[in-house]
């Protein structure tokens, strides 16, 4: 074999290798993310289906399904206090999602993973 093939050989399987690893890694712990969003009283604004003073958690997934960014962006908005439309049109900072221990990336990241695979 042609050492082009097997570099490119080698490349598809350590992309291959770390596609499964973080595939298998990353499982929602739904569970985890409701509770997070009970002590955070996420539910007084939100809901997984219903429109409140919040959209709706699925619609949200639906929103940014595909969107590269999409992780990011939810991670940004419930840590940031960036402002959020309300429909009646005022806007207020969004409560900054808190977590113990403080700024847990790892619990943020659940939240956001579980609204996105609603």
């Amino acid at each position: 074999m042609s050492s082009k093939i097997q570099k490119a050989l080698g490349l598809v399987a350590v992309t291959a290798t770390f596609l499964l690893a973080s595939t298998t890694s990353s499982a929602v712990d739904a569970d985890a993310a409701k509770s997070l969003a009970r002590q955070n009283n996420c539910f007084r604004c939100h809901s997984v289906e219903k429109e409140k003073d919040g959209p709706a958690w699925s619609k949200v997934a639906e929103k940014f399904k595909g969107k590269a960014n999409a992780e990011a962006r939810l991670i940004e908005h419930i840590t940031s206090g960036e402002k959020a439309k309300f429909p009646d049109g005022h806007e207020e900072a969004h409560k900054i999602v808190k977590t113990d221990p403080p700024k847990d990336m790892a619990q943020i990241k659940n939240l956001v993973d579980w609204i996105l695979s609603l």
